[in-house]
C-alpha cells in the first residue's frame, strides 16, 4: 500500500449466474484527486462502485482503504471508513426539511427530544461551507433537483467522507445547476476530499478530472493522466474500436406528400399556439432550453395531458387522445426522458416489457398466448440487439442503453408509426448512442416518423431533417437542414431572434 492512495480496489471480480459483471478490475484513487471512471453502459462501473459501498459483495479481490484491507464492505463499514456514494437516484426523504435530511438517521437530541433548532443551525453552517444557498427549514420536495443533490453532497461531507463517489451527477441537472455542482466538486478537491467521478459526458471528464480510468465489458483497460489523452483516444478505449462518425449516415427518407402529424394552433399544458407538420420518413427535432415546453407538447400529443384548443391531425384525420392508451391504439408512441420511472417496468422481464402494449392482441379469454409472447420478445431482442443472457432478465439489471432498446422494442411490437423520443440518449454512453441513432435511422427508412426532443445541440443537428425551436412555451423558429447553425438555434431558444411564431 502506498501512502499516495486513499482507496484501492485490487483485482475485483464479480460473478452473477451466467454473467461476469467484473472480470478483473483494479482502481487506485490518490488523496485529494478527482479520478474519472468511464466506460460504455454495461461496462461494470455501477457494480464496481457498489463494491465500495457494500451494496455488492465481490466474488474475489481486495479493497484497501488507507492501508486497511477488506475482502468485502458493508454499508456501515463504508461509512465508518469515510466512503460516500451519491447515486443518480437520491436518498432524500422529500417530505422532510433540508436539515432533517442532513441528519437523517442521526438527529441531534436534547435528552430524548430531537433538537430541531440545533439541527437547523448546524445545517446552515454545513450549507454555507459549501457555498450552497438552501434554507434548512425548506421541505426537500419544494427544492430543485440541483439543490436536492447538494443536500446529498453536504450530508456526505458532514459525515466526514474522505472519498466521494459521484455516479452521473450531472444527468438530472440543468446547465446552471451543473455549473454550481462543478464549483462544489472543485471546492471539495481543494479541501482534500478524493472523488471518483462517473460520467458519460466526456467534456466533464476533461474539465474536472486529474486522471481517468477506462473499463470495458467488465475488464480494466487503462488509467491515464487526463491531460495526456484526447476525446478520440478515450472513445477508442471505451468501445474497443474506432468511432470515425458520431452519427450514422442516412439519405433523406422524407415523403413530403404524406403529412403524418399536424398541429394547428394547439394550446394547453402551458403551451400556446403550437403549429407544425411532421412528414412520413422524417426526423423532426424539437430544440429549446429546459422548461421551453417541449416535453409538455409531447405529453399532449401522447394523450398524457389534455389540449385546451386547436387541432391535432394524424394522417389527415383529427384526433383527440384522452389517454396514452388511446394514443397507442392510434399508432403513437413515446420514449420518455425518464426511462426508469415512465418508460419501463424495471422489476419485470424484457419479455413482459416488450409485449406490454400488445397483450390484448396475443391473449384470448384473458389467457396470454405464451408462444406468441416469447416469439415477439425474441424477434425484437434480435432485431435491435438487446444485450442480455435471456429475455427473462429483469429490465432493472440492464444497462441504460439496453433499457432504451427495450422501450423501443415494445413500440415496434405495437407497430407504432409515430414515435416521440424525449432526450433519447440521456445517460447513455457514446457507443450506445451510436446504436440508438442507427435505430432511429432505421425507423424513418421504414417510413415511420420521429419527433425528437434533445438538449444536445450536436445531436439535434446531427439527427434531424428539420428543427423547430421552442422558447417560453411557444414556437420561435424553424430551420431546414441547410440552415442548421448552433448560434441561430440558441438565439431562437433564448427568444432573442425577432421572429414570429412558426405557423
Amino acid at each position: 500500500m502506498s501512502e499516495e492512495y486513499v482507496l484501492e480496489l485490487d483485482h475485483i471480480r464479480k460473478e452473477y449466474p451466467g454473467v461476469v459483471a467484473l472480470a478483473d478490475v483494479t482502481l487506485k484513487l490518490r488523496r485529494g484527486e478527482i479520478l474519472g471512471l468511464i466506460g460504455e453502459n454495461g461496462a461494470g462501473k455501477s457494480t464496481l462502485i457498489k463494491c465500495c459501498s457494500g451494496a455488492v459483495i465481490p466474488t474475489s479481490g481486495k479493497i484497501r482503504i488507507n492501508g486497511k484491507e477488506f475482502d468485502r464492505m458493508t454499508p456501515q463499514l463504508a461509512a465508518e471508513n469515510g466512503i460516500a456514494i451519491i447515486y443518480q437516484e437520491f436518498n432524500n426523504v422529500t417530505e422532510l426539511s433540508a436539515a432533517e435530511n442532513l441528519f437523517l438517521g442521526r438527529p441531534i437530541r436534547k435528552g430524548i427530544v430531537i433538537d430541531r433548532k440545533a439541527m437547523e443551525a448546524e445545517a446552515a453552517r454545513a450549507f454555507e461551507q459549501l457555498h450552497i444557498n438552501i434554507n434548512p427549514r425548506e421541505l426537500v420536495k419544494n427544492l430543485s433537483v440541483g439543490y436536492q443533490q447538494m443536500i446529498e453532497i453536504a450530508k456526505a461531507i458532514h459525515q466526514n467522507a474522505q472519498v466521494l463517489i459521484m455516479d452521473e451527477p450531472s444527468a438530472p441537472l440543468t446547465n446552471n445547476e451543473v455549473e454550481n455542482m462543478f464549483k462544489v466538486v472543485e471546492l471539495l478537491k481543494q479541501r482534500g476530499v478524493s472523488i471518483i467521478y462517473i460520467s458519460h459526458r466526456l467534456e466533464e471528464i476533461f474539465r474536472l478530472t486529474d486522471r481517468v480510468e477506462v473499463i470495458r465489458d467488465g475488464h480494466y483497460v487503462d488509467t491515464r493522466d487526463t491531460a495526456d489523452v484526447d476525446v478520440d483516444q478515450l472513445i477508442r478505449m471505451m468501445v474497443g474500436r474506432e468511432m470515425n462518425q458520431k452519427f450514422p449516415p442516412r439519405a433523406s427518407c422524407v415523403d413530403e406528400s404524406r403529412v403524418v402529424l399536424e398541429l394547428r394552433d394547439v394550446c394547453g399544458n402551458k403551451n400556446k399556439n403550437m403549429s407544425l407538420k411532421l412528414h412520413a420518413g422524417e426526423v423532426l427535432g424539437l430544440g429549446g432550453l429546459v422548461g421551453a415546453g417541449r416535453t409538455e407538447l409531447a405529453e399532449m400529443i401522447f394523450g398524457a395531458k389534455p389540449k385546451e384548443s386547436g387541432q391535432i391531425l394524424l394522417n389527415g384525420k383529427e384526433i383527440n387522445p384522452k389517454s396514452p392508451r388511446e394514443a397507442i391504439d392510434l399508432g403513437i408512441a413515446l420514449v420518455p426522458e425518464d426511462r426508469k420511472r415512465h418508460g419501463t417496468l424495471l422489476t419485470n422481464s424484457i419479455k413482459n416489457n416488450i409485449n406490454m402494449p400488445i397483450y390484448q392482441r396475443i391473449s384470448k379469454a384473458s389467457v396470454i398466448h405464451s408462444g406468441k409472447e416469447k416469439k415477439t420478445a425474441e424477434k425484437y431482442r434480435e432485431e435491435i440487439q438487446i444485450k442480455c443472457p435471456t429475455i427473462n432478465q429483469l429490465v432493472k439489471n440492464l444497462s441504460g442503453g439496453n433499457q432504451q432498446k427495450v422501450i423501443l422494442g415494445k413500440w415496434l411490437a405495437a407497430d407504432s408509426q409515430l414515435i416521440i423520443f424525449d432526450e433519447p440518449t440521456r445517460g447513455i454512453d457514446v457507443g450506445a448512442k451510436f446504436e440508438i441513432y442507427k435505430l432511429i435511422n432505421a425507423l424513418v427508412e421504414q417510413g415511420r416518423s420521429v419527433l425528437m426532443i434533445s438538449s444536445e445541440m450536436e445531436e439535434l443537428m446531427g439527427m434531424s431533417d428539420r428543427i423547430i425551436v421552442l422558447a417560453e412555451h411557444r414556437m420561435t423558429g424553424e430551420l431546414t437542414k441547410e440552415q442548421f447553425n448552433a448560434d441561430t438555434i440558441m438565439a431562437y431558444a433564448s427568444a432573442i431572434a425577432d421572429q414570429k411564431e412558426v405557423s
